[in-house]
């Protein structure tokens, strides 16, 4: 696995950490149950990180050195993807790998560079996790991305032997990137279907009934809508609500550092409603459920999402879910059945879909019966892992001399 920005082993909610890291971490242990060695190359971000740290038997976690050993934007990551690819090359040349899955563009694209290189010639499988097509549409002027990820990333697709996207959506916009479909996978994210589940500890709460909101604080996950849609559910008269928001690039301790949280705070406050949101800052995944379970429904309503971990987490504990219908919620979320869709940016929808789910307790437990039996159907990570080994057979087919064609990245 290569997964430059986002290490399996970080804490959840910040800037650059949330659903990749869990995704990596998870699809990792599930192949090495499935009798897989797995190495995850992730950049060194601290001096004070091991070379190696085994996450799990089976799994280990190599520290990279490339630019400074410190936090670095994963925007401004692209300068490093050179020594990065190299560092790959040289812990690959004296035994290559079966199989590279890289993710993220920017991993892919020092995957592919080392990959490439004489004497190595190992098949790359590839996951997005997003598009910057996607992010550029949606965000416009405010899209931090650099600009030659419009040339590099759709290098990535065509480069790669296998792409495994994480839903229908993204395989149609790879498809327009040029990527023959032929060599596109679409395998879903998965859960941890024992950690999430309906029973269990539940968070401390009040007689208040919560609402909640998980995941990274950046503008483009909505979070502001769902602050807009309290003020909504308040204004119609509703004195029993509150929001709790799980997430942000700080621990609870110090919460009120983060800009995100900062810009949060003030929107609450100019709808009158801060008295009725906690900020709670990031959680260890091992906290998470306790927390989610404590929630009457979870919000998920980002401008755009390529697949969402958040949903399935919350379906999965048996929670009520209101998900914006955009690009992989409306294959994880079934509209009436395991979760309410609504419109993106749309916080009148928002608080209708909410106040439904509060009003309703039937249809509240069915929402929550029912996504907790789709997780377990579809989602679970056992089955992600099989079907992700698929994909690996597949690229490992592709014929030698295709291959290095592909695989010819010069950064």
């Amino acid at each position: 696995m290569v997964s430059e920005h986002a290490s399996p082993l970080a804490t959840l909610g910040g800037v650059d950490a949330g659903g990749q890291n869990v995704h990596v971490a998870a699809l990792s242990t599930a192949l090495a149950e499935r009798g897989h060695e797995v190495t995850v190359y992730t950049r060194r971000d601290s001096a004070t990180l091991p070379e190696r740290v085994t996450l799990r038997p089976g799994v280990e976690v190599m520290h990279l050195d490339a630019g400074p050993a410190e936090p670095v934007p994963k925007d401004e990551l692209l300068p490093l993807m050179a020594d990065f690819g190299a560092r790959l090359a040289e812990h690959w040349e004296p035994g290559p790998p079966d199989i590279v899955h890289s993710h993220f563009w920017m991993s892919g694209l020092a995957a592919l560079d080392a990959a490439g290189r004489d004497g190595i010639g190992v098949p790359v499988v590839h996951t997005f996790h997003a598009l910057g097509t996607v992010k550029k549409r949606h965000q416009g002027r405010d899209d931090t991305s650099p600009p030659e990820r419009t040339v590099l990333e759709p290098m990535v697709g065509r480069g790669a032997d296998r792409i495994v996207a994480t839903c229908s959506d993204e395989a149609f916009e790879l498809k327009a990137m040029g990527v023959p479909a032929g060599r596109i996978s679409v395998v879903p994210c998965g859960v941890d279907v024992e950690l999430f589940r309906p029973d269990g500890e539940v968070a401390p709460r009040g007689a208040r009934r919560r609402i909640m909101t998980v995941g990274r604080l950046v503008p483009r996950k909505g979070v502001g809508s769902t602050i807009s849609a309290l003020a909504r559910l308040v204004a119609e008269g509703r004195d029993d609500v509150e929001l709790v928001i799980v997430g942000g690039s700080t621990g609870p301790d110090a919460v009120l550092e983060d800009p995100d949280v900062r810009r949060l705070r003030a929107h609450a406050e100019r709808l009158g409603v801060l008295d009725r949101v906690t900020f709670h800052g990031q959680l260890r995944q091992a906290e998470l459920p306790a927390m989610m379970r404590s929630a009457d429904v979870v919000v998920c309503a980002p401008w755009y999402e390529p697949f969402g971990i958040v949903p399935l987490e919350t379906m999965a504990s048996g929670v009520p879910l209101v998900a914006a219908a955009v690009g992989g919620l409306t294959d994880s979320v079934v509209d009436g059945v395991t979760g309410l869709h609504v419109p993106p940016r749309d916080d009148r929808a928002i608080a209708s879909a909410v106040g439904s789910i509060l009003d309703d307790p039937a249809l509240a437990a069915a929402l929550g019966a029912a996504g907790r039996r789709r997780t377990e159907r579809r989602y679970a990570w056992s089955r992600v892992a099989a079907e992700t080994e698929r994909a690996y057979r597949q690229a490992a087919q592709a014929r030698p001399s295709e291959r290095a064609r592909r695989g010819s990245v010069t950064l």
